[in-house]
């Protein structure tokens, strides 16, 4: 015997009660008012279900069993299946919204860094990413960064990624998290920015860990985080809560130039502005979109070279190699400090004295190599 095939039929379309309800008054040459008379309803309920606005209640049902002799079962029925269709449509919906949501961010990524685990499928991608932003729903995620989706609309240079950026800052809060810092002090904060100062010329070996301390001792946790596919950020700085800030810087420019005057310049936002705002650095740091930001630029810069000392410099009008190493030397800064200072000026073209720069690498681990 041929064994048959069994195929079941699940269309895409449901049809609500109400048009069978229509179609039934339009073949009876029944009026809905004659209609709502007979069912002891109002008017308005019965154009409501013919519209599909409102559903046949099991009492309406019954009622229209008696006057259009249409079982109430048929009704309860074609009710039933109306509904049971559009929730199964909604919660379609919903989780289409939802896989779209993950599709903004940079899972991959983030799987590599061991912050979430390879999601099994699209929901599980879902649920993972809400473990990882430690919210409950999509509607608590976008209340938890509407704030910060203001600030990227508010600058009109800003091209990074809102998702990956979130991601990114993320990463810095759950780091953060292990490192133990001292209530915020300022008075000791700006000691620390002196001392580190004179770390300009160490390797990364020496001054990662002292630079680290030094901030924690101070208030403020210090982090390394390499950018996220889709983000252009230099750093960020935050408040935690009252007594503890973020800074958070990734390299990516991989130059010591850089990556001393994106420090100085996050630092310079704890020191100068709000404790509620929060500062994305986006390219350059040297690029100013806003007051603030210009007034971090100058801190950085005045703070790595002092203005009278570096005038002075610039007035003997030599730029070269053996001029640069002796007036860093006078600093005790790292002379790429001062080579980034000049191209940035345009005093110098850009392929000048690059080997005076020195080149760092930053591993996920959070150790730099030179």
């Amino acid at each position: 015997m041929a064994k048959q095939s069994s195929y079941q039929f699940t269309p895409d379309y449901a049809v609500h009660p109400g048009e069978i309800l229509k179609e039934s008054l339009e073949a009876r040459k029944i009026k809905k008012r004659d209609l709502a008379d007979r069912c002891g309803l109002s008017v308005k309920t019965v154009s409501q279900i013919i519209n599909g606005k409102a559903p046949i209640e099991p009492e309406t049902a019954i009622k229209l069993e008696h006057v259009l002799g249409v079982s109430a079962v048929v009704w309860n029925n074609l009710d039933a299946s109306y509904r049971l269709f559009m929730a199964k449509q909604a919660t379609e919906e919903r989780m289409q919204r939802r896989i779209a949501w993950t599709k903004r961010f940079p899972v991959k990524e983030l799987v590599k860094r061991g912050f979430i685990e390879k999601p099994e499928n699209n929901v599980d991608a879902v649920n993972k990413l809400l473990d990882f932003f430690a919210v409950g729903s999509l509607t608590a995620w976008d209340s938890q960064f509407k704030e910060m989706g203001i600030l990227f609309r508010e600058s009109p240079s800003f091209d990074s990624a809102p998702e990956s950026v979130a991601a990114w800052l993320k990463i810095g809060d759950i780091i953060s998290q292990s490192i133990e810092t001292a209530p915020y002090n300022r008075d000791k904060f700006v000691s620390a920015l002196k001392k580190i100062r004179s770390l300009t010329n160490q390797p990364p070996s020496a001054f990662d860990p002292a630079m680290k301390k030094l901030c924690a001792d101070s208030g403020v946790a210090l982090v390394f985080v390499s950018e996220l596919p889709g983000t252009h950020l230099s750093g960020a700085t935050r408040w935690l809560h009252k007594d503890k800030a973020l800074i958070m810087l990734s390299l990516r420019h991989k130059s010591d130039d850089h990556f001393w005057f994106s420090f100085f310049h996050e630092s310079a936002h704890i020191l100068l502005h709000g404790k509620k705002q929060l500062f994305l650095d986006e390219h350059n740091p040297g690029n100013a979109s806003s007051e603030d930001e210009e007034e971090a630029n100058r801190f950085a810069a005045n703070t790595l070279v002092p203005e009278k000392e570096y005038n002075r410099f610039l007035k003997r009008k030599r730029f070269y190699k053996d001029d640069i190493r002796s007036f860093s030397s006078d600093l005790g800064i790292a002379p790429g400090i001062i080579v980034g200072r000049l191209q940035h000026e345009k005093r110098i073209p850009f392929n000048w004295h690059n080997d005076l720069k020195i080149k760092f690498v930053l591993k996920e681990s959070e150790e730099n190599e030179g």
